[in-house]
């Protein structure tokens, strides 16, 4: 989902709350708040002019949806309690989440974020005023919804140390992960593909029980189609409720589910639902 990037930006849009606010001050080391939003304006221009996404658009690139989830605690106890924890950020843009979850524990050497494009990921350094030295996490550019990067046909688990820095897709993942996150992605889909996707990444946990994926996205108390104007375009949404989203998940392995609906206000002010959600593995699943 794109727009046009001759689209004017709305700076009247950007706002900070009290958390990410710090989270930002510390990791751009700008501390004063107009010279920070300045920064972040001007970077948000670079990436819509090359990027032009409804989340790049609305500053929610700045929003630290994976601290705010309920299952953020546990997932930074399996990373300090695993001997090699491995987290992935699925559909990470600058990497806010990423950079987040490294500054609240997570090993930087033990995480991988991925995306459609390289220059988002290098907008991110640009954001965060790091560098590949600096900040040394692993990015991977893919379509996850091309089997030849992400696919549920994946083969067997590799038994031998895995090099992060060799990855040349996600599917060398498979079986290996211990967490991942997935926020603002799957309601990007149709409701075939966004199946399809459950499986692929399900594939992609370890089948030690506890393993984890978690996130939010845009949900219905009854499944189907969102459709409304945006930017002057009618933007179309496939959106599962909670219950058919957790059937997705139990057919896609032995997870133990959780799935609600929280009401939201959106940018043009209208009420809406994110439902935040998690799949946990509950037994030991054979891949």
């Amino acid at each position: 989902m794109t727009f046009t990037s001759n689209i004017p930006l709305d700076p009247s849009l950007y706002e900070l709350d009290p958390p990410a606010l710090e989270f930002f001050q510390q990791q751009t080391g700008i501390t004063e708040e107009d010279n920070l939003k300045h920064h972040i304006l001007a970077v948000q221009a670079k990436a819509f002019a090359v990027a032009p996404y409804p989340c790049i658009y609305s500053f929610g690139f700045t929003r630290l949806r994976i601290s705010r989830h309920p299952k953020y605690q546990s997932v930074l106890q399996l990373g300090r309690d695993c001997r090699s924890p491995l987290l992935l950020d699925l559909g990470c843009c600058f990497g806010n989440d990423t950079r987040k979850a490294v500054a609240d524990g997570w090993p930087i050497t033990r995480i991988i974020s991925t995306d459609l494009r390289q220059e988002l990921w290098d907008l991110g350094h640009v954001l965060f005023q790091s560098t590949p030295t600096s900040f040394p996490s692993q990015f991977i550019a893919g379509d996850c919804l091309d089997p030849a990067f992400l696919s549920s046909e994946s083969g067997p688990m590799s038994r031998s140390p895995l090099d992060l820095s060799s990855l040349a897709s996600l599917n060398d993942l498979h079986g290996e992960l211990t967490a991942i996150h997935a926020s603002s992605i799957f309601h990007l889909f149709s409701a075939e593909q966004q199946a399809s996707l459950v499986r692929a990444v399900a594939a992609l946990l370890s089948p030690v029980p506890g393993s984890i994926v978690f996130g939010s996205h845009v949900g219905l108390p009854k499944q189907g189609t969102i459709r409304e104007e945006l930017l002057g375009m009618t933007v179309e949404m496939y959106c599962y409720d909670p219950e058919s989203w957790n059937k997705l998940w139990e057919d896609a392995g032995p997870f133990k589910t959780e799935a609600v609906l929280k009401e939201v206000i959106a940018p043009n002010g209208e009420i809406g639902c994110v439902m935040v959600w998690s799949a946990t593995m509950s037994t030991k699943f054979t891949v």
